[in-house]
């Protein structure tokens, strides 16, 4: 038995280190519960090709209300707000437009995210009440060139196969609440 468990062990590093050498902008928290505040924290792994990452452009996912990026030292954070297809109520009033993209750019070379290095980028917000995957994809423009993390399956919620994958967010049912007596 505790072979087995030192094999499975061993299996689950080797099969991180592996994606870490492929890795995609993912999210470090990829499930979260339906109406809930939610902290979405981007976690960059290389930059393009040994290029540092200069600034990330951040899609927020239809239905996510309320999005705020939290700031970072050496960056810029700005917002864009754009009109809702679908309003929402928040505090008793009707939210017609909403932050729909975030982007943090570097203050300057040094502030850049060296392609050797990883760092997160957060935001939050409060998740739509139903439970759906949610796609959110980035943009990372690097000192030369780009990787724009954007791909969604056709179906499903499977990333295999697809070059430049967006990060999911699995936006689960909230509980149902059990009575203790």
């Amino acid at each position: 038995m505790r072979h087995l468990l030192l094999l499975t062990a061993a299996s689950l590093v080797l099969s991180t280190l592996g994606t870490c050498a492929n890795a995609h902008v993912v999210l470090s928290e990829p499930k979260a519960i339906a109406g809930s505040y939610y902290k979405a924290t981007l976690r960059v792994g290389h930059g393009c090709n040994g290029s540092s990452t200069h600034s990330l452009v951040v899609q927020v996912p239809a239905g996510f209300q309320g999005a705020k990026p939290q700031p970072k030292f050496g960056w810029t954070v700005a917002t864009r707000k754009a009109k809702l297809a679908t309003p929402y109520n928040s505090h008793g009033k009707t939210v017609t437009d909403d932050v729909v993209e975030l982007r943090w750019t570097a203050t300057s070379k040094e502030s850049a995210l060296p392609d050797d290095q990883f760092d997160e980028f957060s935001f939050m917000g409060r998740l739509p009440e139903k439970a759906d995957p949610m796609w959110v994809k980035i943009l990372q423009t690097c000192e030369v060139g780009q990787n724009d993390w954007s791909d969604i399956p056709a179906s499903g919620t499977s990333t295999r196969g697809l070059k430049s994958p967006a990060a999911l967010l699995d936006v689960q049912p909230a509980p149902a609440h059990e009575h203790h007596h």
